[in-house]
């Protein structure tokens, strides 16, 4: 299911045609609830994907944009519960609305608990979704402009030469110039340089940036 959109790669992977306008899919087997809500939707500016089931979504690519998911607690063969933990568990992660016309305080806390924006009971108000649907999209827009600067930082370290991860691997750790010229058997003054050169290449405009980008782009420290 991983490639089934392109939300999730990298902004080098992605094409070039990438449509910017955010959109709702919407997941219900009701026909008459999917062309209620497409036509709401679509009167406030959105771009609407209706699907009949879970498996039809997970068949179709969705636009490389910001988007958010209206789900239908209860699905043909499988809730609506159980399909958030299955995108959770493909590492899908467009945020979820809940419309139900039979749910429960329990299963609503469920929901919540795993990420869902809402969890609306039918009948609703329009602007209550309208609401949680712009929610959904402003998260979702906030994920991949945090993607796109992780595989931002990625890139520039992957720029590094290995003696320059090594230096910055031990500045972030606090070590001072003489202790990693004495670590790694290096001139004080060939430190320096590479120290300057870790900072230009990964835009670190002080110590603390630089510790933050360490703690971001090296797992558990490790360069």
């Amino acid at each position: 299911m991983s490639d089934r959109s392109m939300s999730d790669r990298p902004p080098s992977d992605r094409s070039a045609m990438a449509v910017e306008s955010p959109f709702v899919a919407i997941i219900d087997d009701d026909p008459s609830i999917r062309e209620s809500l497409v036509s709401l939707l679509r009167s406030v500016g959105l771009t609407a994907l209706p699907f009949a089931s879970a498996q039809d979504f997970l068949q179709q690519r969705l636009p490389d944009a910001p988007g958010c998911l209206v789900l239908d607690v209860r699905l043909p063969g499988q809730s609506g519960l159980e399909f958030q933990r299955e995108l959770t568990g493909a590492d899908i992660h467009l945020p979820v609305v809940f419309i139900t016309g039979h749910g429960d305080i329990p299963m609503s806390v469920t929901a919540m608990k795993a990420g869902a924006v809402e969890f609306l009971a039918k009948p609703f108000r329009d602007q209550d979704l309208i609401d949680a649907v712009h929610t959904g999209i402003d998260r979702d827009r906030d994920r991949r402009r945090a993607l796109d600067a992780l595989c931002d930082l990625r890139e520039r370290f992957r720029s590094l030469t290995p003696r320059e991860r090594e230096v910055m691997r031990l500045v972030a750790a606090g070590q001072l110039n003489k202790q990693i010229a004495a670590e790694l058997q290096l001139s004080e003054i060939t430190v320096k340089v590479h120290r300057a050169s870790v900072m230009r290449k990964m835009q670190a405009r002080s110590l603390p940036d630089l510790v933050r980008i360490a703690d971001k782009v090296t797992p558990a420290g490790d360069a």
